[in-house]
């Protein structure tokens, strides 16, 4: 998701430096876009006035920040810089980085995500922030490049926290919408006749609209994985153990997704739920 983002700040005409533990990836990316290509976090950190990431997790993101041996942003950071963290990770990681770039005059954002792949490309995500409020105004442009909304949800860690309601609620839809699938399969119905009448009603939801198509045709290469869903339901289980909310629909899906895991389907995407229900 990091390439396309990095590509909509390019065409927009901000001064794009990027770096990727796979080289090919920096390399494919300037072949498409303007910008520069670095070999280090160090080098590129020393150059910049703002940061971006879009890495996998928590310990991901605590040693592009912290390193080690002064590789990390934090030990080339220039004063005032600014963090933007687009990873889905823990709400404690957030305030960790926030505290330690703090110390060092610079400024964290956790700013995750919705919208997968396709809202990355087509420069639609939508953005819920996290962190100093003078850092996130001065990061407007940035998210008005790839996103079609923005908000700051309160101090760090509270972008994070927001993303696992989001989790919450799809990992609900994507399970309803599979079981009505389907039912509607097994009770000999046209699904797609039933699909084309639900969608106009009050079950309508983004997941049935982008889905149901792909999900009947037993297509699942479209977009955020299983594996990346079942890391992003077990940050909000935790959560809600801490701070003693039930979220009883949402771990049993997240154990489907097990199911699917071990069905071979780590990195189908998550509407992937359909082809558990097929295959039992």
């Amino acid at each position: 998701m990091g390439a396309p983002m990095a590509g909509h700040l390019s065409k927009k005409g901000f001064h794009v430096s990027v770096y990727n533990r796979s080289h090919k990836k920096s390399i494919s990316w300037k072949s498409q876009y303007n910008g520069i290509v670095y070999d280090s976090i160090a080098e590129l950190t020393a150059s910049s006035d703002v940061i971006i990431l879009c890495v996998g997790n928590d310990a991901d993101v605590r040693d592009i920040i912290i390193g080690n041996n002064n590789s990390g942003i934090i030990d080339n950071a220039k004063s005032g810089l600014i963090v933007i963290d687009h990873t889905t990770t823990s709400a404690n990681l957030s305030k960790e980085m926030n505290t330690a770039l703090l110390l060092k005059d610079c400024y964290f954002i956790d700013a995750p995500v919705s919208g997968g792949q396709s809202g990355a490309e087509g420069g639609n995500l939508s953005i819920m922030v996290g962190g100093d409020a003078r850092a996130y105004d001065d990061s407007k442009d940035i998210f008005n490049s790839y996103s079609k909304f923005h908000k700051l949800m309160g101090s760090s860690g509270s972008g994070q926290l927001t993303k696992m309601v989001n989790q919450i609620c799809i990992a609900g839809l994507i399970q309803a919408l599979a079981e009505g699938m389907n039912f509607s399969e097994k009770a000999g119905l046209n699904t797609s006749d039933v699909m084309e009448v639900i969608t106009k009603g009050a079950a309508q939801s983004w997941q049935m609209e982008n889905r149901w198509k792909t999900m009947l045709a037993d297509e699942y290469d479209h977009g955020f994985a299983v594996d990346l869903m079942r890391k992003d339901l077990n940050i909000a289980s935790e959560e809600a153990i801490k701070i003693g909310a039930d979220i009883e629909i949402t771990n049993l899906v997240n154990r489907f997704y097990k199911d699917v895991q071990d069905l071979g389907g780590n990195r189908l995407d998550t509407s992937s739920l359909l082809r558990r229900l097929k295959e039992k």
